[in-house]
């Protein structure tokens, strides 16, 4: 069923452009519906005060730190050049590598983590364990979830997609809310992060779990042996590029938990989710090109794609940011309350507009990865290590840490732009993972 749809009938130039954006279009309600949707649990910060949100905030972090963008852009990769080569049997088998693989080392992560669990809950200041114990098992949502969206998205099935995402954002706010209300009826104040954490949980089971059924044509069908040391060759590049990425933009949120009060930390991540909630706005456009080039690249076939997004993707994240930051006091009253405006709105304008530079690099990693080329992959992973480290030297305020990221992510840009621009790439060789 999934396989059918790559191989349909060739579209002419137009065609391809009104599919595009038909397709962009759906992703970018179902993106900013279930994101919003997630988003509402933030309004749970009026009921349970910024000390217990910042707790949510520091595991909700941890989550998002999980890298379930490199999974989810690797078995993207993989299913749109297979289903390209008609090589279905081996990427039913990659597929099965890859859950077997990530339940493997989030049991061995989990283990440690065990072992040093009080010494983390006392560093983040957390008294009540449970929401660190759920944290664990959304990680593994958070791994598993991405390997059957990259699956739906390689193989341009962007309607079931879309519909997983809309259900993770509806069961999260449901069962969060459910929760905290029973916990605030009972006054159980530390529990209010764990309640929040329960629902987080609830959105990756229901909405892997519709994915997975939905992509079961792949992942479940009879698989053929494959060269598994040429497709770790070709997976761990892009996995290292997207995951240096990850971080560029979601590790902030547990470096200000580190180093601020909880109060503090909970004002930042008011002001963080309202900033990343641009790459909700922009991100489809991106998603949606990434597998044609994908299938463009593997038939040799050329596409001028990129440079449009690119110019779209710029001008609706610089009118975010600008928005943002003009109605940042309104945005934080009506979401967070009035005692988060006076700090979260003023950092709203900093974090916003550090987003921009990201926003834009992320199309052009997509475009780079496409083409199968990871030369900027060891520079990223760089950047990476070079921002964690700086931001355990430049903390002296939150203005300064989101300083530090709007650097490093024009760091990013720019080394997007020379890999994209000025290094001539060599023609992508066919691996022997899907040779004939």
């Amino acid at each position: 069923m999934l396989a059918a749809k790559a191989e349909s009938v060739p579209l002419t130039e137009s065609q391809q452009r009104s599919s595009f954006f038909r397709q962009s279009g759906w992703l970018m309600i179902a993106n900013i519906g279930g994101g919003m949707m997630m988003w509402a649990v933030h309004f749970l910060s009026k009921a349970i005060g910024p000390s217990e949100y910042g707790v949510f905030g520091v595991l909700l972090a941890v989550v998002m730190l999980v890298p379930n963008m490199p999974l989810q852009m690797v078995l993207a990769h993989q299913t749109a050049q297979g289903l390209a080569r008609r090589k279905e049997q081996q990427l039913a088998g990659m597929i099965r590598l890859a859950l077997i693989g990530t339940f493997a080392l989030w049991l061995v992560g989990a283990a440690v983590v065990a072992i040093f669990h009080r010494q983390i809950l006392a560093k983040w200041g957390i008294s009540n364990p449970v929401g660190f114990w759920l944290t664990l098992l959304a990680v593994l949502g958070a791994l598993w979830q991405p390997i059957f969206w990259g699956v739906l998205q390689g193989a341009q099935n962007f309607l079931w997609w879309g519909w997983s995402m809309i259900i993770n954002g509806i069961g999260r706010v449901i069962i969060a809310a459910g929760l905290v209300w029973i916990l605030v009826s009972m006054k159980q104040a530390n529990s209010y992060a764990a309640g929040i954490l329960a629902g987080v949980l609830a959105g990756y089971v229901v909405s892997a779990g519709l994915a997975a059924w939905h992509a079961r044509a792949l992942w479940a069908a009879p698989s053929q042996p494959f060269d598994r040391g040429a497709f770790l060759r070709e997976a761990v590049p892009p996995m290292l590029a997207f995951a240096a990425f990850q971080f560029l933009l979601t590790a902030d949120t547990m470096f200000v938990k580190t180093y601020f009060s909880s109060d503090q930390a909970g004002f930042y991540l008011s002001a963080g989710t309202l900033s990343r909630a641009l790459m909700w706005l922009v991100g489809p456009l991106a998603a949606v090109m990434f597998p044609r080039l994908v299938h463009s690249a593997a038939k040799s076939e050329k596409s001028n794609l990129m440079g449009l997004v690119l110019i779209g993707t710029a001008v609706l994240a610089i009118t975010g940011a600008a928005s943002l930051s003009l109605l940042g006091p309104f945005i934080v009253k009506i979401v967070s309350g009035a005692k988060f405006v006076a700090t979260a709105s003023a950092l709203l304008p900093w974090y916003a507009f550090a987003m921009v530079p990201l926003c834009v690099a992320n199309v052009l990693l997509n475009n780079l990865l496409a083409q199968s080329s990871a030369k900027a992959a060891v520079p990223l992973v760089i950047l990476a290590v070079a921002y964690g480290y700086a931001l355990t030297q430049f903390h002296s305020s939150l203005q300064m840490v989101l300083k530090t990221m709007g650097v490093c992510n024009i760091v990013l840009l720019l080394v997007c732009a020379f890999f994209t621009w000025g290094v001539k790439r060599a023609q992508p060789q066919i691996s022997s993972t899907q040779s004939a």
